[in-house]
């Protein structure tokens, strides 16, 4: 502990960059899940290379794992960094830029050598020039130390150099006064089948604590004071994490076998990991030879009376686009799964963005509605994968559920759920030995009965050939086309009185309205709640319901003269808005980088608005 004292912040951002084989998501995760033990709310944003083999002390080969920790709501990874730890020059290179000056840069001296500054691009050594002297720099020499310190370990050079990361991890432990048991524990049970490994990262770990902590690299260490959350049993959860688990609970609750047909796609390949564990709890995952196969595969499955679902990012949502038709038409529940990124094409795979919401609104060919909602945080990733499930299952239609790179890599503290504290699905099952079953008889919500292939008396036919009311026999009649048309398109449309209605944060009587939707909450919300704080009138609308919209979407609109519609694209959700409310003028406010809004640049947009 530092004997010159430590000082209380709220609130502390710590970035840690490095080559993808330095470790550096392990080493963010760490901080991360011992500051949330330690009580803190916490949000991190992983940022993964696009290479899968970059060139090693390349800025392309740069991966980084940001973290804010802090004393009270918590709801973005943050904006300017407080701590960089910069692995190497090509880490320095690519994210300096993001550190104030007067903060705290941290850096492995050892790495800064002829090659890898020339690889970063660098013309001279940046630690030999005045570059950095606004920063708080601690010059360590963590590959040095590192060797040194398992010099006796018995590992060879590779294993030695792979715990550096371990080296970093105490500095910044012993900076923010953290405990270093979690990650004791962590390392031996991930390397429990091979102890001396465990053993010489605990080592290092220790060391990097101790030298912060002998070598007194600052002039006071700090801490962040728990937070306080509502009462109840944490951890620490990514998106797709939680999106696994509510399709789980959901299944469960409805007492149901759960099926994931999937290709393997970044950023969504997680969810197939994660629900490939869970056998014991009647999981069964097939991991497809193609994206068509993926879907056709759980189409399948929801025909035998699963609760099916895909997963996929934009390139294999489009090539689910006809099969998706197909369920439609047939009627069968069905989720869909898009973790969005960067376009077109293969784009930014490990980027975020919201740029597929026009093709799963309208990517399909004839007139084929369904429903589709948006997560908007990791932690309630859990919830919407729910009630996707639930929505889909209850009104016998496919759902599209979108979340983003963002929420889905990144992780946030969510309140571990009973099943019983889950709201009930009720499937409209038909009753086998019905007499005179008509497949596609329906409710007052237009919702047809579910018939599951064995089911004695029930026998009927499904295809995507037009059907016939009631009957579902193959119908070429145009009337009955035009009526089977509407009844599918209103039936969407119906639900729209059973959903939620839209509600609003901020000050309601505001003259400016900001919209959002999916994995922009965080930022959005941050920054209408800091502008509402500067006493600066602005109210603010999250929609996860895009279709259909809740049913005082237009009541609220109604209300102020100026709409701005903020998302990651050229302008989806406007377009939507723009086409289905033309009595209101919406502005935007767009954003095509691969990374999230900050919230400073929203906030001085909201404020450029407010002048206008």
């Amino acid at each position: 502990m530092s004997t010159k004292g430590t000082k209380i912040l709220d609130s502390v951002v710590v970035r840690f960059v490095g080559d993808s084989g330095d470790g550096m998501q392990l080493t963010g995760s760490e901080f991360a899940n011992t500051s949330a033990l330690f009580g803190n709310d916490v949000s991190t944003f992983p940022n993964f290379p696009a290479e899968i083999r970059a060139p090693q002390g390349s800025v392309y080969g740069v991966s980084g794992f940001q973290v804010q920790i802090g004393n009270n709501e918590v709801n973005t990874a943050g904006d300017a960094v407080d701590v960089l730890v910069a692995m190497n020059p090509a880490a320095l290179k690519t994210n300096l830029e993001s550190l104030p000056k007067g903060k705290i840069l941290i850096i492995d001296t050892d790495s800064f050598n002829k090659k890898n500054i020339l690889k970063a691009g660098y013309e001279h050594n940046p630690l030999e020039s005045d570059m950095l002297e606004d920063y708080r720099l601690v010059e360590a020499p963590i590959t040095a130390l590192t060797k040194e310190n398992l010099k006796d370990s018995g590992l060879g050079n590779k294993d030695v150099l792979r715990s550096k990361n371990m080296f970093a991890l105490g500095i910044v432990f012993w900076l923010f006064n953290r405990s270093m048991e979690h990650t004791f524990q962590f390392l031996k049970e991930k390397f429990k089948n091979k102890p001396e490994i465990a053993d010489a990262n605990i080592l290092n770990l220790k060391a990097g604590f101790h030298y912060g902590e002998t070598i007194e690299l600052l002039p006071e260490s700090y801490t962040v004071s728990p937070a306080k959350l509502a009462k109840g049993t944490y951890r620490i959860i990514t998106g797709n994490k939680a999106l696994s688990w509510g399709f789980i609970a959901a299944a469960n609750k409805a007492k149901l076998p759960l099926f994931l047909g999937s290709y393997p796609i970044t950023p969504a390949s997680d969810i197939l990991h994660e629900l490939s564990k869970h056998k014991a709890l009647d999981v069964t995952t097939f991991q497809a030879e193609d994206e068509i196969a993926g879907v056709g595969a759980a189409i399948g499955a929801s025909f035998a009376g699963n609760l099916a679902i895909t997963t996929t990012s934009g390139p294999g949502m489009a090539l689910k686009a006809e099969a998706v038709g197909l369920a439609m038409m047939t009627e069968l529940p069905l989720v869909i799964v898009n973790i969005q990124r960067g376009g077109p094409s293969t784009g930014l795979p490990t980027k975020t963005e919201q740029s597929d919401l026009l093709q799963v609104m309208y990517g399909r060919n004839g007139e084929s509605p369904v429903i589709v909602l948006a997560a908007s945080t990791s932690a309630n990733c859990y919830d919407w994968a729910y009630e996707a499930a639930k929505l889909s299952l209850e009104n016998m239609t496919p759902v599209i559920l979108l979340s983003d790179g963002y929420i889905a890599n990144g992780s946030a503290p969510w309140r571990l759920r009973k099943l019983a504290e889950m709201a009930e699905i009720n499937i409209p099952f038909a009753k086998a030995g019905k007499e005179n079953y008509l497949p596609y008889e329906r409710d007052e919500n237009l919702v047809r009965e579910w018939a599951i292939p064995g089911m004695k008396g029930l026998e009927h036919r499904l295809g995507g050939l037009e059907k016939a009311e009631n009957t579902g026999a193959v119908s070429y009649h145009p009337e009955n086309h035009q009526r089977m048309v509407e009844i599918r398109a209103e039936k969407i449309s119906k639900l729209a009185q059973r959903i939620p209605d839209l509600t609003l944060e901020g000050a309601e009587d505001a003259e400016l309205l900001v919209i959002g939707w999916g994995g922009t909450y965080g930022s959005l919300h941050t920054a209408v709640k800091r502008t509402n704080a500067q006493g600066k009138k602005i109210a603010y609308a999250h929609f996860n319901y895009i279709n259909p919209m809740p049913k005082n979407t237009a009541e609220i609109l109604s209300k102020y003269p100026k709409i701005l519609v903020a998302e990651l694209n050229l302008g989806q959700m406007v377009k939507i808005f723009r086409d289905r409310f033309p009595e209101n003028k919406f502005l935007q406010y767009n954003k095509v980088q691969g990374m999230p809004f900050t919230v400073e640049e929203l906030m001085c947009t909201f404020e450029d608005l407010l002048k206008q």
